[in-house]
Protein backbone atom coordinates (compact mmCIF):
# COMPACT_ATOMS: atom_id res chain seq x y z
CA UNK A 1 0.00 0.00 0.00
CA UNK A 2 2.54 2.40 0.71
CA UNK A 3 4.13 1.82 -2.75
CA UNK A 4 0.77 3.27 -4.09
CA UNK A 5 0.97 5.56 -1.95
CA UNK A 6 3.87 7.01 -3.26
CA UNK A 7 2.91 6.74 -6.80
CA UNK A 8 0.00 8.42 -6.06
CA UNK A 9 2.03 11.44 -4.76
CA UNK A 10 4.01 11.17 -8.02
CA UNK A 11 1.24 11.61 -10.00
CA UNK A 12 -0.18 14.57 -8.13
CA UNK A 13 3.25 16.16 -8.76
CA UNK A 14 3.14 15.39 -11.97
CA UNK A 15 -0.04 17.15 -12.77
CA UNK A 16 0.63 20.02 -10.39
CA UNK A 17 3.96 20.64 -12.62
CA UNK A 18 2.10 20.23 -15.21
CA UNK A 19 -0.47 23.00 -14.69
CA UNK A 20 2.65 25.19 -13.43
CA UNK A 21 4.17 25.09 -16.93
CA UNK A 22 0.88 25.89 -18.48
CA UNK A 23 -0.18 28.71 -16.25
CA UNK A 24 1.21 32.39 -16.80
CA UNK A 25 3.07 32.50 -14.29
CA UNK A 26 6.84 33.60 -15.56
CA UNK A 27 9.52 30.80 -16.29
CA UNK A 28 11.72 31.53 -13.46
CA UNK A 29 8.04 31.40 -10.56
CA UNK A 30 7.51 27.78 -12.53
CA UNK A 31 11.25 26.46 -11.65
CA UNK A 32 11.05 27.54 -8.19
CA UNK A 33 8.02 26.43 -7.79
CA UNK A 34 8.64 23.28 -9.43
CA UNK A 35 12.39 22.60 -7.87
CA UNK A 36 10.32 23.38 -4.15
CA UNK A 37 7.53 20.84 -4.85
CA UNK A 38 10.10 18.02 -6.30
CA UNK A 39 12.10 18.58 -3.16
CA UNK A 40 8.98 18.18 -1.24
CA UNK A 41 7.78 14.65 -2.82
CA UNK A 42 10.78 13.26 -3.46
CA UNK A 43 12.01 13.86 0.69
CA UNK A 44 15.22 15.71 -0.44
CA UNK A 45 17.05 18.32 1.12
CA UNK A 46 16.94 20.30 -1.53
CA UNK A 47 17.08 20.96 -5.75
CA UNK A 48 18.46 22.96 -8.52
CA UNK A 49 17.99 23.89 -12.19
CA UNK A 50 20.35 24.66 -14.40
CA UNK A 51 21.35 25.71 -17.54
CA UNK A 52 23.75 25.31 -20.04
CA UNK A 53 25.47 28.33 -21.19
CA UNK A 54 26.38 26.85 -24.26
CA UNK A 55 29.76 29.78 -24.53
CA UNK A 56 31.20 29.17 -21.27
CA UNK A 57 30.55 25.51 -20.85
CA UNK A 58 28.96 26.05 -17.35
CA UNK A 59 25.76 25.46 -15.99
CA UNK A 60 23.83 28.74 -14.51
CA UNK A 61 21.56 28.63 -12.38
CA UNK A 62 18.43 29.32 -12.80
CA UNK A 63 16.39 27.91 -9.95
CA UNK A 64 16.67 26.36 -6.21
CA UNK A 65 15.23 25.18 -3.21
CA UNK A 66 16.66 24.19 0.01
CA UNK A 67 20.28 24.74 -0.77
CA UNK A 68 22.35 27.96 1.07
CA UNK A 69 23.52 30.43 -0.81
CA UNK A 70 27.29 29.71 0.22
CA UNK A 71 26.42 26.01 -1.67
CA UNK A 72 24.90 28.26 -4.57
CA UNK A 73 28.27 30.19 -5.05
CA UNK A 74 31.04 27.86 -4.25
CA UNK A 75 32.10 28.15 -7.79
CA UNK A 76 31.26 27.37 -11.56
CA UNK A 77 29.84 24.26 -12.24
CA UNK A 78 31.52 22.92 -15.55
CA UNK A 79 29.18 21.10 -17.66
CA UNK A 80 32.36 18.35 -18.65
CA UNK A 81 33.21 17.97 -15.15
CA UNK A 82 31.11 17.24 -12.29
CA UNK A 83 27.93 16.29 -14.55
CA UNK A 84 29.77 14.95 -17.25
CA UNK A 85 27.28 11.53 -17.72
CA UNK A 86 24.37 13.64 -17.14
CA UNK A 87 25.62 15.74 -19.91
CA UNK A 88 26.12 12.91 -22.29
CA UNK A 89 21.78 12.37 -21.62
CA UNK A 90 22.37 9.89 -18.70
CA UNK A 91 21.05 10.18 -15.09
CA UNK A 92 23.93 10.33 -12.74
CA UNK A 93 23.24 9.17 -8.91
CA UNK A 94 26.04 10.14 -6.49
CA UNK A 95 25.90 7.79 -3.32
CA UNK A 96 28.62 9.90 -1.65
CA UNK A 97 29.44 13.36 -2.39
CA UNK A 98 32.31 13.62 -0.14
CA UNK A 99 34.31 10.98 -1.66
CA UNK A 100 33.20 10.53 -5.01
CA UNK A 101 35.51 11.96 -8.20
CA UNK A 102 32.75 13.21 -10.10
CA UNK A 103 31.88 15.79 -7.66
CA UNK A 104 33.51 19.02 -8.55
CA UNK A 105 33.08 20.21 -4.97
CA UNK A 106 33.41 17.34 -2.22
CA UNK A 107 34.72 19.94 0.47
CA UNK A 108 31.30 22.71 -0.21
CA UNK A 109 29.08 19.26 0.12
CA UNK A 110 30.67 18.35 3.14
CA UNK A 111 29.85 21.49 4.74
CA UNK A 112 26.56 22.14 3.04
CA UNK A 113 25.35 18.57 4.13
CA UNK A 114 24.71 17.19 1.05
CA UNK A 115 25.61 13.28 1.33
CA UNK A 116 24.54 12.08 -2.20
CA UNK A 117 23.19 13.77 -5.63
CA UNK A 118 20.78 12.46 -7.87
CA UNK A 119 21.47 14.79 -12.12
CA UNK A 120 19.16 14.58 -14.36
CA UNK A 121 19.58 15.73 -18.09
CA UNK A 122 17.32 18.44 -19.75
CA UNK A 123 17.27 17.52 -22.92
CA UNK A 124 15.68 18.67 -25.98
CA UNK A 125 15.69 17.52 -29.26
CA UNK A 126 18.35 14.86 -28.68
CA UNK A 127 20.67 18.13 -27.42
CA UNK A 128 21.27 18.15 -23.33
CA UNK A 129 20.34 22.20 -22.42
CA UNK A 130 20.46 21.63 -18.64
CA UNK A 131 20.46 19.58 -15.23
CA UNK A 132 18.02 19.27 -12.52
CA UNK A 133 19.57 18.12 -9.54
CA UNK A 134 18.25 16.89 -6.23
CA UNK A 135 20.54 17.09 -3.12
CA UNK A 136 20.01 14.65 0.49
CA UNK A 137 20.99 15.06 3.89
CA UNK A 138 21.75 11.22 3.97
CA UNK A 139 23.21 8.62 1.61
CA UNK A 140 20.71 7.64 -0.65
CA UNK A 141 20.65 5.25 -3.59
CA UNK A 142 18.03 6.26 -5.90
CA UNK A 143 15.61 3.64 -7.02
CA UNK A 144 14.81 3.48 -11.03
CA UNK A 145 11.35 4.62 -10.20
CA UNK A 146 12.37 7.45 -8.36
CA UNK A 147 15.23 8.20 -11.71
CA UNK A 148 12.48 8.11 -14.02
CA UNK A 149 9.81 10.17 -11.81
CA UNK A 150 12.70 12.61 -11.67
CA UNK A 151 13.36 12.13 -15.32
CA UNK A 152 9.81 13.17 -16.34
CA UNK A 153 9.42 16.44 -14.38
CA UNK A 154 12.83 17.40 -16.02
CA UNK A 155 11.08 16.49 -19.80
CA UNK A 156 8.01 18.84 -18.23
CA UNK A 157 10.71 21.71 -17.71
CA UNK A 158 12.08 20.80 -21.07
CA UNK A 159 9.00 21.92 -22.72
CA UNK A 160 8.40 24.94 -20.49
CA UNK A 161 11.53 26.08 -21.76
CA UNK A 162 11.45 25.31 -25.06
CA UNK A 163 7.83 27.19 -25.20
CA UNK A 164 9.32 30.26 -23.31
CA UNK A 165 12.03 30.48 -26.00
CA UNK A 166 9.58 30.03 -28.49
CA UNK A 167 7.70 32.84 -27.28
CA UNK A 168 10.17 35.21 -26.45
CA UNK A 169 11.68 34.63 -30.26
CA UNK A 170 7.63 35.22 -31.30
CA UNK A 171 7.52 38.48 -29.58
CA UNK A 172 10.15 39.82 -30.97
CA UNK A 173 9.61 39.17 -34.35
CA UNK A 174 6.15 41.19 -33.53
CA UNK A 175 8.52 43.60 -32.40
CA UNK A 176 10.33 44.12 -34.84
CA UNK A 177 7.39 44.19 -37.73
CA UNK A 178 5.76 46.89 -35.49
CA UNK A 179 8.80 48.86 -35.42
CA UNK A 180 9.10 48.24 -39.54
CA UNK A 181 5.29 49.57 -39.74
CA UNK A 182 5.67 52.68 -37.58
CA UNK A 183 9.20 53.28 -39.82
CA UNK A 184 7.11 52.39 -42.99
CA UNK A 185 3.93 54.80 -41.79
CA UNK A 186 6.44 58.04 -40.48
CA UNK A 187 8.83 58.05 -43.36
CA UNK A 188 7.86 55.78 -46.03
CA UNK A 189 4.36 56.53 -47.41
CA UNK A 190 5.21 60.49 -47.87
Amino acid sequence: MAEEGRYKKYFETFKEVSRLINSTLSLKEVFDRAVKKVSEVMGVKGATLRLLDEESKRLELVASYGISEDYLKKGPVEADRSVADAMEGKPVAVYDAAHDIRVQYKEAAVKEGVASILSVPLVLRGKVIGVLRLYTSNPRAFGADEVDFVQALAEQATIAIENARLYEGVKGSYEQLMRDVYHWFEFGAR
